[in-house]
């Protein structure tokens, strides 16, 4: 196997000028760079990682800490993009990806305080925060590198990749008030978390612009699975009062939501107006009119790690805060 004192005696560079045209140093002339990757790609040249971790110290693992939403096996499916990105960025850096799943019962926490007793990861990757979450604190204190997938409202800068959940809600809630209605139900992501907290934060704003009175019998606080989400917006429109527009908060919200519909023969665009979230673009493919947010997650998952990999590289470089929007389709 070709190693990096070969390339160096075919190019008659030195290794170290190698390493660095290898990690597309800006101390490397381009066109030094250009000739040392040919060579590499040419002779088969793959990074020795476990050399380098012995001399470093370092385990060439991420870890991402992603807790069960609930005990439904259907209820995660949203993370399988996110997954996917993650591990693909982590493999193109030269790292494995491993995920430490917890359940609904579990304090996160612990499960953190567990991860760092273990020493297992370079860095970590958390994700539902939170408000005031304690994790933040209890990383920055440790020294660890990390990445959040979401904010919080600590006044204390860390390195984050969030949804614009806040946007979202009041786009979606603003075009059902175009559409021409009043009674809007919303469903918020995962009890108590800050995601849920900014949705409704779009929605408020979005009703008391259009000077529409909020009815909290309407808003949705619990975790949407498809059945949940089925004998909630079937409860609603049971009553003497039901709501004509819906902003789902996931897909799985969504086919809950078209069920409920179903079973009362209503059509959804004609008799209730729906905007969903989705982050598996499985709303594309359901027959039926609705608005759609889109949010890549594969991206997500991409941006989570190459902040990580960075912050690892040079921790004390400026705090990272990515913030990225969906994208709407009416679906007209």
């Amino acid at each position: 196997m070709a190693n990096l004192k070969q390339i160096a005696a075919e190019l008659s560079l030195s290794v170290t000028t190698v390493s660095r045209a290898l990690k597309d140093g800006p101390e490397v002339h381009p066109s030094t760079v250009a000739r040392v990757k040919e060579v590499a790609k040419r002779v088969g040249y793959v990074p020795n990682h476990h050399g380098r971790a012995l001399k470093t110290g370092q385990t060439l693992t991420l870890t991402a800490v992603l807790p069960m939403e609930t005990h439904d096996y259907l209820s995660d499916l949203a993370k399988l993009p996110l997954i996917e990105g993650m591990t693909m960025a982590a493999r193109q850096a030269g790292y494995s990806l491993s995920i430490y799943s917890t359940t609904p019962d579990d304090d996160p926490v612990d499960s953190v305080r567990r991860l760092l007793q273990a020493r297992s990861a370079d860095g970590l990757i958390i994700t539902r925060m939170a408000s005031s979450d304690p994790r933040v604190p209890l990383l920055l204190n440790e020294g660890i590198p990390f990445v959040a997938f979401g904010r919080t409202d600590l006044d204390i800068a860390y390195p984050y990749v969030d949804i614009d959940n806040e946007k979202i809600a009041y786009e979606a809630t603003r075009w059902l008030t175009r559409k021409g209605c009043r009674r809007i139900a919303l469903q918020l992501l995962v009890p108590n978390d800050q995601a849920s907290a900014m949705r409704l934060a779009g929605y408020e704003r979005a009703m008391a612009e259009t000077g529409i009175r909020i009815d909290p019998s309407l808003i949705g606080h619990g975790t949407f699975t498809m059945e949940s989400s089925a004998a909630w917006l079937d409860h609603l429109l049971g009553s003497s009062n039901p709501p004509t527009g819906l902003a789902c908060a996931n897909e799985l919200g969504l086919v809950g939501a078209l069920q409920a519909l179903g079973r009362r023969s209503l059509v959804p665009g004609r008799d209730v107006h729906i905007v969903t979230r989705d982050s598996t673009r499985l709303s594309r493919f359901l027959p039926a009119k609705i608005g759609i947010h889109s949010v890549d997650m594969a991206a997500v998952g991409r941006k989570l790690v190459d902040i990580l990999e960075r912050r690892i590289a040079n921790p004390l470089a400026p705090v990272e805060e990515v913030l990225l929007p969906g994208e709407f389709d009416p679906g007209e």
